[in-house]
């Protein structure tokens, strides 16, 4: 009965919370935003698709922002690495998400998992009052709380038995960061709660669906692309458009413009133009599965969630044309026939890729997953330091010792970062790739600057 209310809860906080609701603030030009969590921000793309947001629509906010996960930590493990991994990024914005891994595992489908919960759920605050303590000492840095997305108890999977219980122990924990928050004035979104609800109704058609991977704790690449926008949500985006066109192509006139101007309306013959400079780009959505072991691309996100409805509208409306089919082209390039009634009704440009703003914007998207791709070796790099040379007393020791202390290891995760470190134990390789990845946010920076473009309405 608890987790059904819990359910129907979300739910309503879906459906029902105004669009311009806001209990983030927006990251402003400048500020450095860092996400500190487990493999589920090591591994995953949510704070990439954030930035993505940021780089399509607020081209001129240059902001930085930092995947600060490292795979397997509870809030203990965070702990122990704040100053050497996390505060010396200098964070305007610190986002600070555990749980997972802190809740625990296998027990809870022992003898004793009530006690087990009981244990790891006093354990995880424990910890968590530590790093509290500190960040209560850090100056012109504010905090985000986020309860962790869900473990899915309830999805259907192949040989993969829940552990019936981990997860209201995860909603003890988000309670009590909650509160936590509350009491310091901190922000606070929960991604837990929408995300369980969402699975829920996903899996009233299809027992198997699930935003969380195949092993119930993983998010795919779908699920990150939820985290992202129920923060953009939480940060006041929904609502806010790409930009809006309504023209009168009988009068050539300019109804309205938001986001955007636009200038130079001409009838010729069966040709209605104008010029469209917008202030932002449409946000592209991947195709293609990103990451290890990922099996869904970010657009399946659309099945689950509003997100061109409330943040990806770049809306064209002309009225007063002719009867009959329209051919579009922007730039010179066809896009697709439309009829005057659906132009009258207005149309969404964001849904067409073949447009050179969302061409454009593709760019961007490459080169950010490209940096992704840098960054995720550096955090493996940190998984090394902190996860094993720091409980051997070599912590950025980055010597000789430190090659034989792994090599001498026979754990499974040391040797599959074994490579990675040979490289990055090096600081001219690191400084390189680290050169590398600000050359490409350079580039982003560049690139992702609206363009003029000529709209040219044919008449077929």
């Amino acid at each position: 009965m608890k987790t059904k209310n819990i359910f129907l809860m979300a739910m309503a906080c879906i459906l029902c919370t105004p669009a311009s609701a806001q209990t983030i603030r927006p990251f402003e030009d400048g500020e450095r935003a860092v996400f500190l969590g487990n493999s589920i921000t090591d591994g995953g793309h949510y704070h990439s698709y954030i930035w993505l947001y940021y780089m399509t629509r607020f081209p001129d906010r240059h902001i930085r922002i930092y995947n600060g996960g490292i795979g397997g930590d509870t809030a203990g493990d965070m702990y122990k690495r704040l100053d050497g991994d996390i505060f010396r990024l200098n964070p305007t914005v610190l986002t600070v998400t555990f749980g997972m891994n802190d809740s625990g595992y296998f027990e809870y489908n022992g003898d004793n998992p009530q006690t087990f919960a009981e244990e790891k759920y006093q354990e995880s605050i424990k910890n968590f009052r530590k790093m509290t303590e500190r960040f209560k000492e850090l100056s012109g840095t504010r905090i985000i709380m986020a309860g962790t997305s869900p473990y899915d108890e309830t999805v259907k999977l192949k040989d993969n038995i829940p552990f019936k219980g981990k997860n209201s122990t995860i909603r003890r924990i988000i309670d009590h960061q909650r509160q936590t928050a509350a009491d310091n004035g901190w922000e606070f979104t929960d991604w837990n709660g929408p995300m369980t609800a969402l699975n829920r109704k996903g899996q009233e058609k299809d027992s198997t669906f699930t935003l969380c991977g195949t092993d119930r704790i993983h998010p795919d690449n779908d699920g990150h692309m939820v985290m992202a926008y129920l923060f953009l949500k939480a940060q006041g985006f929904a609502g806010r458009e790409v930009a809006r066109m309504e023209l009168d192509a009988r009068k050539k006139e300019t109804v309205k413009a938001t986001n955007c101007t636009l200038s130079n309306l001409r009838r010729d013959g069966k040709d209605f133009s104008f010029d469209y400079l917008a202030q932002s780009l449409p946000y592209p959505l991947d195709t293609v599965p990103r990451g290890w072991g990922q099996q869904k691309p970010q657009a399946d996100a659309l099945k689950s969630i509003p997100f061109t409805d409330e943040m990806n509208r770049e809306i064209l409306k002309v009225r007063g044309l002719a009867k009959g089919n329209y051919k579009l082209l922007i730039d010179g390039i066809e896009i697709r026939t439309y009829s005057a009634e659906e132009l009258e009704q207005g149309i969404n440009l964001a849904t067409e890729t073949k447009t050179p703003q969302y061409q454009q914007a593709l760019a961007v998207m490459h080169l950010n997953e490209y940096r992704w791709e840098i960054e995720r070796s550096f955090r493996e790099y940190a998984w090394m330091q902190f996860n094993f040379f720091q409980k051997k007393g070599l912590l950025f020791a980055n010597n000789r010792k430190a090659i034989e202390v792994m090599n001498a290891e026979d754990d499974g995760w040391v040797k599959a970062h074994r490579d990675n470190y040979a490289k990055l134990m090096l600081q001219p390789v690191r400084e390189a790739r680290q050169k590398e990845m600000e050359s490409l946010i350079d580039r982003i920076y560049e690139i992702n600057k609206p363009q003029t473009r000529r709209i040219v309405l044919h008449k077929m």
